[in-house]
């Protein structure tokens, strides 16, 4: 039987555990995105990054023609907003399940720069789309969703702030309140993804419209602020080891006095963290699985660089150095547990969508992005002084990853969350240790009849 093409950047055993949990839609749109991947959008990488104006303004200004010329390609092959599952989003979603698309997502990791955004489905404007697609009003959906799901805008999410621990996002200080049939926004935020994009028309801000609730989780609401609103300033990108990442960034922004009209508020007031904790569930994942796409590409890096006949030192091939033969073992089983993984944690999400799925989530979330880099940091050492220039992708592909370790949610805190999950069993375990030990004392007392 013929193997299907997604094996070669996967493996035999991964492959063979979900693909009878592949519905032959998916088994077809996979193919087709491997062939676009192949023929199109990794060809494309490096023109994309040369069309972006060198100039430091224009880098702000600027809608990369051939990312566009791509989107239409996208489009029309069907490509296209593939992350938004329609069991969870019947009205808008595609007939691809999380675990469908954990494999895309992999795929589309291998390259950093445009392959997610080609298919809209990057970061994020992603996680702002089920957003509205789960808890936006019609209206809401109709003015913002629709040119989002269509790719005709682009959006920022407003959460983190500069003089906050926003791990914590009940420490939130950004005001949200309502003045007659308007909602007044002023605070302070960075490193918001999207913000320095001129495509982007609207942020999703979270603020803290009820300081004064007994509940801690019921302070938050979220409003749909739009980027050209009196009072949003953009104050400047923040760069992530000197890359600004132009033209959507990471942007330091302020919000004085910002009026938008009531209907602007997402779900109701008080539903802020109910809000940003069903977002960010399977975003997690799908950072998780293009974190898993990355370090497969530089594991090839790193077999093509060893095996270079032009790069040999003291007279062996690099791979004759046996600890370059342990790094490549290791960042293999590295990656193979990864995968396997993520790709259960996306398959619990089908099952009880992300609220039941939160220990899985977690795990994945600390484990991946510190796996993929481990495994780039060694296909760099690999490549020496060539491995952290701009000649390879490496470095911007480890200081991107870099952040996933503090990008929605830090490592410490997922952690925290699943040891005390775990630590809820310990009433279960003492029990059955008891019930164990209560059954010894009796065979024993009958053995001695």
């Amino acid at each position: 039987m013929e193997q299907h093409p997604v094996v070669q950047y996967t493996s035999e055993a991964s492959w063979a555990m979900v693909e009878d949990k592949f519905s032959p839609y998916a088994k077809d749109i996979l193919a087709k995105l491997i062939t676009f991947l192949e023929d199109e959008v990794w060809p494309a990488t490096n023109i994309a990054h040369a069309q972006l104006p060198p100039e430091p303004q224009k880098r702000w200004e600027a809608v990369i023609p051939i990312v566009a010329e791509l989107k239409e390609k996208a489009k029309e092959r069907g490509l296209w907003n593939l992350f938004l599952s329609k069991t969870h989003y019947p009205q808008f979603g595609v007939p691809l399940t999380n675990l469908e698309y954990a494999v895309m997502a992999e795929l589309l990791g291998r390259e950093g720069r445009i392959a997610s955004e080609v298919l809209n489905c990057s970061a994020p404007d992603t996680g702002n789309m089920e957003v509205l697609a789960r808890y936006g009003s019609p209206e809401q959906q109709e003015k913002w969703l629709i040119p989002l799901l269509e790719g005709k805008i682009r959006s920022a999410f407003s959460m983190t702030e500069r003089k906050v621990a926003s791990s914590d996002a009940t420490n939130i200080k950004t005001s949200i309140r309502q003045e007659g049939n308007e909602i007044v926004i002023n605070g302070h935020k960075w490193y918001i993804s999207g913000a320095g994009d001129p495509r982007t028309k609207l942020h999703l801000v979270l603020g803290k419209s009820d300081p004064n609730n007994k509940s801690a989780y019921r302070q938050q609401s979220i409003v749909i602020v739009p980027a050209d609103a009196p009072g949003v300033k953009v104050v400047r990108p923040m760069h992530v080891f000197g890359y600004d990442d132009a033209p959507e960034g990471h942007c330091e922004v302020v919000y004085e006095n910002v009026r938008v009209p009531l209907s602007n508020l997402v779900l109701g007031w008080g539903k802020g963290f109910e809000i940003i904790q069903g977002r960010l569930g399977p975003g997690r994942i799908h950072h998780c699985m293009r974190s898993i796409g990355a370090a497969s590409s530089a594991l090839d890096l790193m077999i093509q660089r060893v095996t270079d006949p032009e790069r040999k030192t003291f007279g062996k091939f690099l791979y004759q150095h046996s600890t370059i033969i342990a790094e490549i073992a290791q960042s293999r089983s590295e990656i193979e547990s990864a995968r396997m993984l993520v790709l259960s944690a996306a398959n619990q999400i089908d099952k009880y969508r992300a609220k039941g799925a939160l220990k899985e989530i977690g795990i994945a979330k600390f484990t991946v992005p510190s796996m993929a880099l481990k495994v780039i940091d060694r296909a760099i050492q690999a490549f020496g002084a060539e491995g952290v220039s701009q000649d390879q992708e490496l470095a911007p592909r480890w200081a991107a990853l870099r952040t996933l370790r503090i990008a929605d949610g830090p490592d410490a805190v997922h952690i925290q969350q699943v040891g005390m999950r775990e630590l809820k069993r310990a009433e279960g375990l003492h029990k059955r240790t008891q019930e164990k030990t209560e059954k010894e004392r009796l065979l024993l007392e009958k053995a001695r009849l």
